[in-house]
């Protein structure tokens, strides 16, 4: 890594995205910067070209810069070699805080051929990159993980066939009927797959809010009468509220219900469908904004080709452990299994902590003031809560020191 003189970190201003969902008062509270009044759903930290943040020179001198920008004028500077051979002259991460105080929709990231293919199909047939019905904003697969900072509620992953069956035992009318008698059928994947198909075809079938009502009226039922899946019946009566009409609620008992509890993970592959239900989190994935949504949503739904880009082998989503060792001896660091991101969490209590600066690195306060001190010329810098700071591959190894926490995004 050089240590020339022209080296610097960069203040970063970051994009809030105002999504429905969003909680008015978490990301504020988090990053202690006033409440725009407005639901602010995910502050994105990184270089995606449809919502970069804006660089600027920590020592001034300088307009500010979109990150994807500043990255492609000097790629070997800002990545590094190792990154720049593996990913090209992109970021290959996307760092966000999210917080959610409804359900998200029902969705599923693709594959990387999957990802490609569609990208190159939607740009041929020349819709528009921020046409509300694209599917697909870019070429890349986008694996994600997510770490709560407070108690953090998801659906992810698809439970075994035969639990299904057995959670939906008593529950009366066509709906259920209709995952009924496609896993008893074939108590596989392919049984799995026919069960969500045939339920979310019901969106646009005659008589549909006639059958919703009946199948929330089974559910209330149960829930009345100490249902021994009380979880998973107020799960799905709770989604029904949020969002009337929509069939997607009653998807809810094919997924796994997760709960994190703060510092907790969870891992999302490609093609696990998930919905992330209500919390605080600060959530890292590959730098792609791909969704492929089914359901639980105000925008854009394509369920075909949510079902084309879905596993339907029945799983536990991951929940990468905690390491503490490597590089980042003295922090908490997820590794999950994807080239493209790793995150670490830092506590620092008044001594300083080595922090290796290989590749790009995102850091964001979310509690206290940070002192940065580094081995070369660059000098020495002071952060507070809320703020966030890229540091570039040809910035030298420093140190972390102060009180406070600090999490920092970095390619494995």
């Amino acid at each position: 890594m050089s240590t020339s003189n022209t080296a610097t970190v960069y203040r970063l201003s970051n994009p809030i995205q105002h999504y429905d969902w969003g909680s008015h008062t978490d990301i504020p509270g988090l990053l202690g910067t006033p409440s725009s009044g407005q639901p602010e759903a995910e502050l994105w930290l990184g270089a995606h070209p449809s919502a970069p943040s804006l660089a600027t020179p920590w020592e001034g001198g300088a307009e500010p810069i979109p990150l994807d920008q500043l990255i492609q004028q000097q790629p070997v500077a800002m990545l590094g070699e190792r990154v720049l051979d593996e990913f090209g002259p992109r970021l290959p991460y996307l760092l966000k805080v999210l917080a959610a105080d409804r359900a998200l929709s029902l969705q599923v990231h693709p594959a990387a051929h999957l990802a490609r293919a569609g990208f190159n199909r939607e740009n041929r047939e020349q819709i528009p990159i921020d046409a509300p019905h694209r599917n697909f904003r870019d070429a890349n697969h986008k694996p994600e993980m997510i770490v709560a900072v407070t108690e953090f509620h998801a659906l992810a992953g698809l439970r075994a066939p035969r639990v299904v069956l057995r959670m939906l035992d008593g529950l009366n009318g066509s709906l259920f009927d209709l995952i009924r008698s496609a896993i008893t059928e074939n108590p596989n994947p392919k049984g799995l797959r026919k069960a969500l198909t045939d339920l979310l075809a019901q969106r646009d079938a005659p008589g549909l809010a006639g059958s919703l009502i009946e199948a929330i009226s089974a559910i209330q039922a149960r829930i009345s009468a100490g249902s021994q899946y009380q979880v998973a019946d107020q799960t799905a009566f709770d989604l029904a509220m949020q969002y009337p009409g929509d069939v997607g609620a009653l998807s809810s008992y094919l997924l796994n219900r997760v709960t994190l509890l703060p510092g907790e993970a969870l891992f999302m592959d490609d093609g696990e469908v998930h919905a992330y239900l209500k919390g605080l989190g600060i959530e890292i994935m590959a730098n792609s904004d791909n969704v492929l949504r089914a359901g639980l949503t105000t925008k854009h739904v394509d369920v075909p080709a949510l079902i084309e880009c879905m596993s339907f082998h029945p799983k536990m989503p991951m929940r990468p452990e905690q390491h503490l060792s490597g590089s980042y001896s003295q922090g908490v660091s997820f590794r999950p299994p994807s080239n493209e991101f790793a995150l670490t969490m830092f506590d620092l209590h008044g001594e300083p902590i080595p922090l290796s600066v290989d590749g790009p690195k995102v850091l964001l306060v979310l509690e206290g003031t940070i002192e940065l001190e580094f081995d070369g010329p660059t000098p020495g810098i002071k952060i507070e809560r809320g703020d966030s700071i890229f540091i570039p591959d040809e910035v030298s190894s420093g140190r972390l020191n102060g009180i406070g926490q600090v999490t920092a995004a970095w390619v494995p």
